[in-house]
């Protein structure tokens, strides 16, 4: 009987491990995807500035240049930065004449939109997540449509200036801004 226990606990062990493993490997991934993301118009971030209240902005939506207006620096440009690199940007300008030192932070709350178009429910601009695929952002616009294609699904990337369409499948990964086409079937 105590063989048939310990085989039982040391299998629920194993499990309980794996899961912890996924969950954190998940929440790993996200993390350097959200740190290493560029902001751009459409973003909305959080700046805290320790022990400054009126220095700490809780949402600032990124304006059409992927900017924003910010106490004792007037607009600040934030387009194709990373959150740190913000962060370093605000540290520099108000250390010296506005604080000694500050502790600034910068984070992103909501990601600019992804827009699918083509044979899906229904196609539009939804909010991004990070780590995505094509597959999450079909279920998002309510599924394929019975016309739709598996095989002929392209993505535009954001910030591709030619706007070139790339052949996509339902793992490819979905960035903010990205413009997603599901063409349809012929049978």
């Amino acid at each position: 009987m105590p063989y048939k226990k310990t085989k039982a606990l040391l299998q629920h062990l194993t499990w309980v491990a794996f899961v912890f493993i996924c969950f954190f490997s998940t929440f790993a991934q996200a993390n350097t995807q959200s740190s290493q993301y560029r902001l751009s118009s459409g973003d909305v971030i959080k700046i805290s500035v320790f022990g400054e209240p009126d220095l700490s902005l809780e949402r600032v939506r990124l304006n059409d240049a992927g900017a924003f207006s910010y106490p004792f620096l007037g607009e600040v440009r934030a387009l194709n930065m990373t959150a740190s690199e913000l962060e370093a940007q605000l540290r520099a300008g108000l250390e010296g004449d506005f604080l000694v030192n500050p502790n600034v932070s910068v984070s992103v709350l909501e990601y600019r939109e992804f827009f699918i178009t083509g044979e899906v429910r229904n196609a539009g601009g939804y909010p991004y997540q990070p780590g995505m695929t094509l597959r999450q952002a079909v279920a998002m616009a309510g599924g394929l449509t019975e016309r739709a294609s598996q095989r002929r699904m392209s993505v535009i990337r954001d910030g591709d200036t030619e706007r070139r369409p790339v052949s996509a499948n339902m793992d490819t990964q979905i960035n903010p801004g990205d413009i997603i086409q599901i063409d349809q079937g012929f049978f």
